[in-house]
């Protein structure tokens, strides 16, 4: 499955990645986010492999993330492994004008589980979805200082 979101942010983009790249603020956009834990390699560089771990409802989650290609600030990819799941992310930022950055995000996932494959074919939207809400989250925290942490 493949499909591609983007969104507009009200920031220049050396801002938008500055708040990007600094793991200290997934918390802050990243619905369900419970920790960041370096594996292998340096952290935020290409090959560095972390554990990130996620509350989705009433279980934990745990991903690992591999990046795969670090070309800030126009590109950050990397893949988000779970039993299950193998997903890719291509993230390109974009320049428009001179305070505006449109962060566009690929995105394909393999399911070698039933389940997930059976999830992915009736609720595709489901994935799409939680990207765009990881996007809208991101913008509202950049731009507003607004987090998803409870108060």
């Amino acid at each position: 499955m493949k499909y591609t979101v983007e969104i507009e942010l009200d920031l220049p983009r050396e801002k938008v990645i500055e708040i990007f790249d600094n793991p200290d603020n997934m918390q802050h956009w990243q619905t369900g986010f419970l920790s960041f834990e370096p594996i292998s390699g340096t952290p935020g560089e290409r090959g560095a492999k972390s554990r990130l771990r996620y509350m989705m409802g009433k279980k934990e989650m745990e991903l690992i993330e591999t990046i795969t290609l670090r070309d800030l600030p126009e590109r950050f990819d990397g893949t988000y492994e779970c039993p299950g799941v193998w997903n890719e992310v291509k993230n390109r930022f974009e320049v428009v004008g001179s305070r505006k950055t449109r962060w566009v995000s690929e995105n394909e996932f393999r399911f070698s589980s039933f389940f997930m494959k059976l999830m992915a074919f009736v609720m595709p939207g489901v994935f799409r979805r939680q990207s765009r809400k990881f996007m809208q989250n991101f913008k509202e925290f950049a731009e507003q200082n607004r987090s998803v942490l409870p108060s």
